[in-house]
């Protein structure tokens, strides 16, 4: 039986105002990173002192990760500022920190307590101050809570630290690859396989509230879409269509499953409601289509298809049935993810023997490339729409093996980092999830 980690917070107090703003242009790529101080958690009763410095350690590495965030050296601190007392301002100046920010864990009742207070440092002023409660098995999503409050304060943005990415997990010779569905937070962290070692699965994709992941299986040799219920571990099959089923994704509001459906050697997307169990056809003609994305509003729907001639992608109108094509860039286009806050299309782009990510407007305009390689596919959004989830193949030379990596960039193009995987395990198609609940 597969079981979700819950976590129960509460956020006793808040500081939600400040007299003199201090924001980061998260869009800005060549901003320069704002000095971040976190000083050494106060441990009160007896919470324990290893977890403490596990979630300041974990706050500081999810803030550095972003890119816009430099986490100042320690031993540069000028002092030790108790909570309830005033930090001496001009001393955090002199180290050029912007952002002091002070925290203490208590065991109460048997669970976890933690209370912190962010600083602006040169505003001379309080900004955010919030008390958590958790279990202590949850202690490390209470690190990830606190650094996307922390995150949301500085930016203005929807914080994605407190989310987990499904993926294939690929592992074994070339000749003989296994590929099991795994599930681990968005760092890396606590990976675990969601499905066995005896059957192909692909194209894993979670629904709104991160209850089910759909996918595609090859149980029985019988390419179909399936479902897994992450509290009960239960799978099902979605329906019997009359033929392969693949590229599964759930509507924004949960009740609909777009996928491509093959019939008479000519693949389609269909919608299938999962309310009443009906199959409705949503592209027609001979040529293929696949990759369907909703829109954040569910109105819409990208999908690629060769129906040009080329590999396009194309936005299709859910109401009207009208569609349009949108790419016309050199090379093919394929795997569109939508943006949650809608404002961008993610694709797969393939030109010149080499694979890109990259993103567009809805209407395929101000085309941006954030990144390519030899081989990289399925990019994922994090929630608030400032950076995405992709993998990445590198080339094999002779006598080695091929490597797959699961990368994050955000919408500069700039801040690539890889998720550490357990040795030997390669990362494909990955997905991000919303907000945990």
């Amino acid at each position: 039986m597969l079981k979700k980690i819950l976590i129960a917070f509460a956020v006793i107090f808040s500081v939600g105002t400040a007299r003199a703003e201090l924001k980061v242009d998260i869009v800005a790529g060549a901003a320069s990173p704002i000095p971040v101080a976190v000083q050494k958690f106060e441990v009160i009763g007896n919470a324990s002192t290893k977890d403490a410095a596990m979630i300041r350690e974990v706050v500081e590495k999810d803030l550095k990760s972003t890119g816009l965030f430099r986490i100042v050296n320690h031993d540069a601190f000028p002092e030790y500022v108790k909570m309830g007392q005033m930090p001496n301002f001009k001393s955090w100046m002199a180290i050029k920190a912007q952002v002091l920010v002070q925290a203490t864990l208590a065991l109460e009742d048997g669970k976890y307590k933690l209370e912190f207070y962010v600083w602006d440092v040169n505003g001379k002023e309080q900004i955010e101050a919030q008390s958590l409660v958790a279990s202590k098995k949850s202690v490390r999503r209470l690190a990830h809570i606190m650094a996307d409050a922390i995150y949301e304060r500085l930016t203005g943005e929807i914080g994605y630290f407190d989310t987990q990415i499904v993926f294939i997990a690929e592992s074994g010779p070339v000749d003989a690859r296994v590929k099991r569905m795994a599930i681990m937070d968005q760092d890396g962290y606590g990976m675990r396989y969601l499905s066995d070692d005896k059957t192909f699965v692909m194209s894993p994709h979670f629904s709104p509230n991160m209850q089910t992941v759909v996918f595609l299986s090859y149980r029985d040799d019988d390419p179909m879409v399936w479902t897994l219920d992450l509290d009960t571990g239960a799978a099902r099959r979605l329906g019997q269509f009359g033929g392969m089923n693949f590229a599964p994704r759930f509507s924004p509001d949960g009740t609909k499953i777009a996928l491509s459906l093959v019939k008479n050697g000519i693949t389609h997307i269909y919608e299938y409601n999962m309310e009443d169990k009906t199959l409705r056809q949503l592209t027609f003609g001979n040529s293929l289509n696949t990759s369907p994305s909703y829109s954040p509003d569910g109105k819409k729907m990208a999908f690629n298809s060769d129906r040009s001639g080329r590999q396009q992608i194309h936005v299709l109108d859910l109401d009207t049935g009208v569609e349009e094509r949108i790419t016309y860039g050199n090379g093919r286009y394929a795997t569109p993810a939508w943006s949650p806050d809608g404002q961008f299309i993610a694709f797969t782009k393939m030109a010149d023997d080499t694979f890109f990510i990259g993103i567009m407007n809805p209407r395929g305009r101000n085309e941006k490339i954030l990144a390519g390689g030899w081989f990289m596919e399925a990019p994922s959004w994090a929630p608030g729409s400032r950076r995405l989830v992709y993998y990445e193949t590198e080339k094999a030379l002779d006598g080695m093996e091929r490597i797959s990596h699961i990368r994050s960039v955000d919408i500069t193009g700039q801040n690539i980092y890889d998720i550490e995987l357990p040795e030997d395990v390669n990362g494909l198609e990955p997905t991000w999830s919303p907000k945990l609940p």
